[in-house]
């Protein structure tokens, strides 16, 4: 017999180890305070653990409805209207998914036919293009303006045609930490509302802007709305990330094929984590509270940064700080990341890792959503900079 594992012609040609995996284990390797990765060091709150174990222990530990937990789509609707104005309904527009990774990945898989369009603004999250490449969609990639971030409204218009199904905006965005103003969302909702393209708006951030400022959602704008697919998560919301617990707000129409493919590709999420959550968000407080909570993460990252030769991006939202290494280094952004990993002790992550060219701006991103403790380590390392 001819024991042989059949060849693959595989569906993602260009896709290999992600930068994140290969950091992580950099620093692990090397005893690195792990700033790369996304995902707080410190635990959530206990009232959530005790709401988990009471709903197992009440019995919920069977499959939820597909779309999810009633009590916990009823808490997003009111949460979204209380924030944000906009009344979704939440048995016919309100979906719970397994994260925000498999919303966007769900999103795309219902609306996206092959040789459709879909807008990426770059740097962007690295799910997103082999995502549209799964659809069979082709990717258009529109740069971010250098050096700010913000959005290019004339490279986004002349991007726009008929071709066009959607486009993916994620404010606060990761990596480069800025978020977008109200103005902004009127300017993309200008240019969208004599189209048929959708949004995507990844807001998984929504709870980490700064200074005063207000999360600028899409659920806010009606033009938006009405043609978005709004995603949230739990997860970087309540400091749960392994939870994988997500939110879809979109109206009824784009719900009921989002919810096509979502039955096919992961049918219902977490069953006493949905109970849990919906318990939770009875009381606001935990996440009118995040700003705060993680804007004195930031000043104190970036009171102990300015010390050093790294110059400092804008960090308006998120919980990521970008910072500009040209007084430090000539090297090119992975490789400097790996020196900073394996000789000062500190991972983070290329800026190069979010763009398909790889174009080396001297950027690194790091995370500050640790312990106190965990960001002052890293600073008296990165104080040798």
């Amino acid at each position: 017999m001819n024991v042989r594992t059949p060849a693959l012609q595989t569906r993602l040609p260009a896709v290999g180890t992600t930068i994140f995996t290969v950091m992580s284990a950099l620093a692990q390797q090397h005893g690195a305070v792990n700033l790369g990765q996304g995902f707080p060091d410190f635990g959530c709150d206990p009232k959530l653990l005790d709401a988990v174990d009471a709903a197992m222990r009440a019995g919920h530990n069977q499959y939820p409805p597909m779309t999810g937990v009633p009590a916990l789509q009823e808490a997003v609707s009111a949460k979204i209207e209380a924030l944000y104005g906009r009344r979704y309904d939440a048995a016919s527009e309100i979906t719970i998914t397994a994260g925000a990774t498999q919303a966007i990945l769900t999103a795309i898989l219902a609306v996206v036919h092959p040789g459709d369009e879909v807008i990426v603004l770059e740097p962007c999250y690295d799910s997103y293009v082999p995502n549209i490449e799964l659809a069979g969609g082709r990717v258009v990639r529109v740069a971010l303006t250098p050096g700010t971030f913000r959005p290019d409204f004339d490279a986004i218009a002349a991007a726009l045609n008929p071709r066009t199904r959607a486009i993916i905006v994620n404010t606060p965005h990761n990596p480069s930490a800025t978020t977008w103003r109200r103005e902004e969302m009127d300017r993309l909702a200008r240019l969208l509302e004599p189209t048929d393209t959708l949004l995507i708006s990844d807001e998984v951030y929504e709870h980490m802007v700064y200074d005063g400022e207000v999360h600028a959602s899409a659920s806010s704008h009606p033009v938006l709305a009405a043609r978005g697919f709004v995603v949230s998560s739990f997860g970087k919301t309540f400091h749960v990330t392994g939870w994988k617990v997500g939110t879809v707000a979109a109206p009824a129409a784009l719900t009921a094929e989002f919810r096509k493919v979502h039955q096919f590709n992961v049918f219902t999420v977490n069953t006493p984590m949905q109970h849990a959550l919906a318990a939770y968000l009875a009381d606001p407080a935990p996440y009118l509270g995040l700003p705060a909570f993680y804007q004195a993460k930031r000043d104190l990252f970036r009171a102990g940064l300015a010390g050093t030769r790294l110059r400092l991006l804008p960090s308006e939202g998120s919980y990521f700080q970008c910072v500009d290494y040209s007084a430090v280094s000539a090297l090119g952004e992975e490789d400097f990341c790996r020196w900073l990993t394996t000789e000062i002790g500190v991972a983070a992550i290329p800026l190069s890792a979010f763009y398909e060219d790889g174009r080396n701006q001297r950027i690194a991103r790091l995370c500050f959503a640790k312990r106190d403790e965990t960001l002052r380590l890293a600073l008296d390392r990165l104080a040798r900079l």
